[in-house]
């Protein structure tokens, strides 16, 4: 069993930056595939970005791709969600997810472990 608790969510203005971060706890980190998935109202969930469990395989959703950066560090089971030049349609609740594989990283699907969230608002 992994748990994952994120924080970092808040409100900031568009231009602004945040990081989220993810901490994990359970079974070994180390091992797990990570990502990260947004979901604003009324809208279906949206893969964000996803990291290897070595960190050597990185994917980012076509939105945010050039603005994002997904990190981790194994030694302190924690992953992280860099998020600069924010835009009002990056307002989401954000989860942190944990893979012990996966074949497809932009599928939520492949997620057997879910956070449950961290609001970000964006004010224009």
């Amino acid at each position: 069993q992994v748990y994952l608790v994120e924080s970092g969510g808040t409100l900031v203005q568009a231009g602004a930056s945040l990081r989220l971060s993810c901490t994990t706890s359970g079974s070994s980190f180390g091992n797990l595939f990570t990502g990260w998935f947004r979901q604003a109202p009324g809208s279906e969930l949206e893969f964000v970005a996803a990291q290897s469990w070595k960190g050597g395989a990185i994917y980012y959703g076509d939105s945010v791709r050039g603005r994002f950066i997904i990190s981790r560090d194994n030694a302190k089971n924690m992953v992280y969600l860099q998020m600069n030049s924010m835009r009002p349609e990056d307002a989401a609740t954000y989860y942190c997810a944990a893979a012990s594989s996966t074949d497809t990283p932009s599928s939520p699907a492949e997620y057997e472990y879910w956070g449950r969230g961290t609001q970000v608002t964006v004010s224009s």
